[in-house]
């Protein structure tokens, strides 16, 4: 007779944000289901994202996830109408106190899940768009989907896990001109310079992921979970060493009147007007 636990049932009804769909073959196909908003991210689903990533690590149905967006997005990063809202309020001091905490757990835990993730992104993804990209196993995209770090537009610290896995792919000079610039490209241009895996055309996006994830599903599981561990310990390490600074600061610039400015006046299309604090 087993000692070991009876597999986990994992109730995925809980999540209104997220979608989990699981086949026969061991592949979970993970959407960010809100297309209507570009499938953005704020406080209200955030936590989604923090945990759904423990519940599909117990699910022994699931070898390979495939990370995608519904519609027309993969994600458009923050709600920058919220983010405006809430500037300067003592809300937003509240959320500012509680970024750090919450960001450090949602990548901590996709680095932490055993099965490989494979990001189909499906159209653009900006800002935290990007980074959940980025900080899966393999990214393919949409090759004229845009990608780009914009938290400088809003008047924000790239904080959110931009400083970390961005230099590690591109290095630290390329890493600091897109993220200071906030500078957006094209899908194709971020295969070319080793952002992300394989760049395609968008209708085929979805299915060249589930491709290569069917393919890992078939291949030995230990060996492949160990294998994403192994790499997984320099990102772990980075993340370590810069998230909770980075993190911090953008926290710090969350509390700023060009903050304020930046969101309103990208919120409402006018040039904002900075006063250095």
């Amino acid at each position: 007779m087993s000692d070991f636990p009876p597999p986990f049932t994992i109730d995925y009804s809980k999540y209104k944000f997220l979608t989990v769909e699981t086949g026969a073959d061991g592949v979970c196909v993970l959407t960010m289901n809100d297309p209507e908003k570009l499938n953005s991210v704020g406080p209200h689903n955030h936590w989604e994202l923090e945990h759904i990533w423990v519940d599909l690590a117990r699910d022994e149905s699931i070898k390979t996830i495939v990370f995608t967006g519904a519609g027309r997005a993969f994600s458009a990063g923050g709600d920058i109408k919220k983010m405006a809202d809430r500037a300067l309020t003592e809300y937003g001091l509240q959320y500012a106190l509680r970024v750090p905490q919450n960001t450090l757990r949602l990548f901590e835990h996709m680095l932490l899940c055993p099965q490989p993730i494979i990001a189909a992104v499906n159209g653009d993804a900006i800002g935290l768009g990007t980074t959940l990209a980025l900080f899966s196993d393999m990214s393919l995209v949409a090759d004229d989907a845009r990608l780009g770090d914009t938290h400088i537009k809003v008047g924000l610290v790239a904080g959110d896990g931009g400083a970390v896995v961005w230099p590690l792919l591109v290095g630290p000079q390329k890493a600091k001109e897109y993220l200071m610039r906030g500078k957006l490209i094209r899908g194709a241009e971020a295969a070319d310079m080793g952002l992300v895996n394989y760049a395609h055309p968008k209708a085929e996006v979805l299915e060249r992921a589930l491709e290569i994830a069917r393919e890992i599903a078939a291949q030995p599981v230990w060996a492949v979970r160990w294998s994403k561990a192994s790499v997984n310990k320099q990102l772990k390490a980075q993340l370590n060493q810069i998230l909770e600074l980075s993190i911090a600061y953008e926290s710090m610039t969350m509390l700023t009147h060009d903050y304020a400015a930046a969101t309103d006046a990208f919120a409402n299309k006018q040039t904002p007007v900075f006063k250095g604090y």
